[in-house]
């Protein structure tokens, strides 16, 4: 039986902190299924006479802090004769990130599994995806407009503002009525007017921790990792200082997840992170979703397993 070749599609390998990276827990289980593994970036990626290439490197892992990874001489090759890709590039989410997906849906017509679905990437802004689950989200409004936006504030009270393209915690505030630094900061945000932004009730719940709940074909992992803020902010960000814990999963986290368990299904967005605080999803990430390492220590999980158990099913019936 010919050998199972999986290609990741991420950042510098070389960047990454192999304690915490998800993508590395991945590749470490592919290496002990035995499947070849190969890495690239989307600079890497070129189409011609029909058929979509990269110039990848096949890369070896290990479990080791100082010697995580070693890689080959790159190669070109035709990205069909991968059975899986998976799409790990971090935001941001613009113009190049958009021509990957579609370069990677070529290959998937030709029979090569891409998770997540390409399509579905460029669908599933974010921040606007939960727009699609009203009962399960705070307050919301997204708007450019900075008079309808201060008054969203004053009904509030207190309200968090984000852009609809950040990661990490970049550009989010929290303001409350008539606070002075509102209209500068929405000025740059919306580019005066132009650029539409998320605008959130505040929910007080930050203060136990904005949770990550990990889901693989629609099915959440048990353990939520809450990220408290540190003291005296309100951003459960690792980025920006929160401390990650690790808890069980509430019967309303349980009730969240099935009520986008079917739509994640449909679109083919095998691997997400859904992030709720208190009794409501604040945000669906489907890029490349984080916190595996530190569930699977915390709890003796092996998260990774899980997704490549859903991955070779799925590359089975594919070529049946």
């Amino acid at each position: 039986m010919k050998k199972i070749k999986i290609a990741v599609l991420m950042d510098n390998i070389n960047n990454i902190n192999p304690k915490k990276d998800s993508s590395l827990a991945m590749m470490l289980e592919a290496s002990k299924r035995g499947w070849e593994i190969y890495t690239f970036n989307t600079c890497d990626l070129f189409a011609q006479d029909g058929s979509v290439f990269a110039n990848c490197a096949k890369t070896t892992v290990h479990d080791n802090l100082n010697h995580w990874f070693k890689k080959e001489t790159n190669t070109i090759m035709i990205l069909s004769e991968f059975n899986v890709i998976l799409m790990r590039k971090d935001p941001p989410f613009n113009m190049n990130y958009i021509y990957a997906t579609y370069l990677l849906e070529q290959s998937e017509n030709k029979n090569t599994l891409i998770i997540n679905k390409p399509q579905s990437l460029r669908d599933a802004n974010e921040k606007l995806f939960a727009l699609n689950f009203p009962h399960c989200i705070p307050k919301t409004l997204i708007s450019s407009n900075q008079m309808q936006i201060k008054t969203f504030i004053k009904i509030q009270n207190t309200a968090i503002i984000k852009p609809l393209d950040g990661m990490g915690g970049h550009d989010i505030f929290k303001f409350k009525t008539n606070d002075i630094k509102i209209d500068a900061i929405l000025k740059r945000l919306t580019n005066n007017g132009k650029k539409p932004i998320m605008v959130q009730e505040f929910l007080p719940d930050i203060t136990k921790g904005d949770k990550r709940i990990l889901l693989i074909n629609g099915k959440p992992v048990d353990y939520a990792l809450a990220r408290i803020p540190a003291k005296g902010n309100f951003k459960g960000n690792l980025a920006a200082g929160a401390i990650g814990i690790g808890q069980p999963l509430s019967k309303h986290d349980y009730y969240l997840c099935k009520q986008i368990s079917p739509t994640l299904k449909a679109k083919g967005l095998i691997f997400v992170g859904l992030d709720v605080i208190g009794d409501y999803i604040t945000e669906i990430n489907v890029t490349s979703p984080t916190c595996i390492r530190e569930l699977d220590k915390q709890f003796n999980l092996n998260i990774a397993g899980e997704l490549f158990d859903v991955i070779e099913q799925k590359i089975k019936i594919s070529h049946y």
